[in-house]
């Protein structure tokens, strides 16, 4: 057993060290002289300077992207749960016709890569002039968070009891609020899952970012694209401006992981 549970171990211990080891090379980097960042072969002991982050805060406004990439992070994954979750409840209590082609609808869509989408968004958008404002790039993200979001909520729904329903309408509760009341706070794993990938996905979001807006309603992914110029790659602001990317995911991860630790005891619901 002992020599089974050290397997396991050594197999978890290089499993974190391949998927961690890029995100300490960022933070490593981002605390690095422009020297000390293209040294071959790496240095790994430094003294820890701050340069590139002052960098990033007195040659572009971080305060005021950051907020547009807050603000369109939280009304996508807003939107996307509250539309997703009433769509994943529809389908998976209501007798739909042709509900076998509205599901593969939802999950072909999924299959588009987000390239193929720009141009029309494009197109669609500046037809009504709504290029470079935070609303319209909230829609494309929620465009693309919306299929993933119905499919999770309509898994997580189909597992829950329809006897809990009927329970609560013979006590004289209508529908919604059973929904409301009942099964919503039963999904709270899914909501977990759906409202973290919601907001990586658009927390992260370079290609629409890109191409949707100009100078209003610009990102944090896309002002960390402007410290690479035709004359040299800034490695020291790049690696600073991804070091505080992660910092918010990571912070809304641990807040709501309890919720996620709860998703493995959603089967024994009766």
């Amino acid at each position: 057993m002992l020599r089974k549970n050290g397997w396991v171990y050594g197999y978890v211990g290089i499993a974190l060290i391949i998927f961690l080891f890029p995100i300490f090379w960022v933070m490593f980097t981002s605390i690095k002289t422009p020297v000390q960042a293209f040294q071959i072969p790496p240095v790994w002991m430094f003294q820890p300077t701050f340069e590139s982050y002052l960098i990033v805060f007195s040659k572009q406004p971080f305060i005021y992207y950051f907020m547009n990439s807050l603000i369109v992070t939280v009304m996508s994954t807003v939107l996307s749960l509250t539309v997703g979750t009433l769509a994943g409840y529809s389908l998976a209590r209501f007798q739909i016709k042709g509900q076998k082609w509205i599901s593969f609808t939802v999950f072909f869509t999924k299959m588009f890569p987000p390239i193929v989408l720009v141009v029309p968004f494009f197109v669609i958008f500046r037809q009504f002039g709504g290029t470079d404002n935070l609303f319209t790039l909230t829609l494309a993200y929620t465009s693309f968070n919306l299929p993933f979001v119905i499919w999770l909520m309509w898994g997580f729904l189909k597992e829950l009891p329809e006897s809990l329903e009927e329970a609560a309408s013979i006590d004289g509760t209508s529908r919604f609020g059973a929904m409301w009341r009942i099964m919503l706070p039963l999904a709270k794993p899914g909501f977990a899952v759906s409202a973290i990938f919601s907001a990586m996905n658009s927390w992260n979001e370079f290609l629409f970012a890109l191409n949707l807006t100009g100078t209003h309603a610009k990102t944090l992914p896309v002002m960390a694209a402007n410290f690479v110029t035709q004359e040299a790659i800034l490695w020291g602001p790049v690696t600073a401006t991804g070091t505080m990317l992660m910092i918010p995911l990571f912070i809304f991860t641990l807040l709501i992981q309890k919720h996620l630790v709860k998703g493995l005891t959603m089967g024994a619901v009766k």
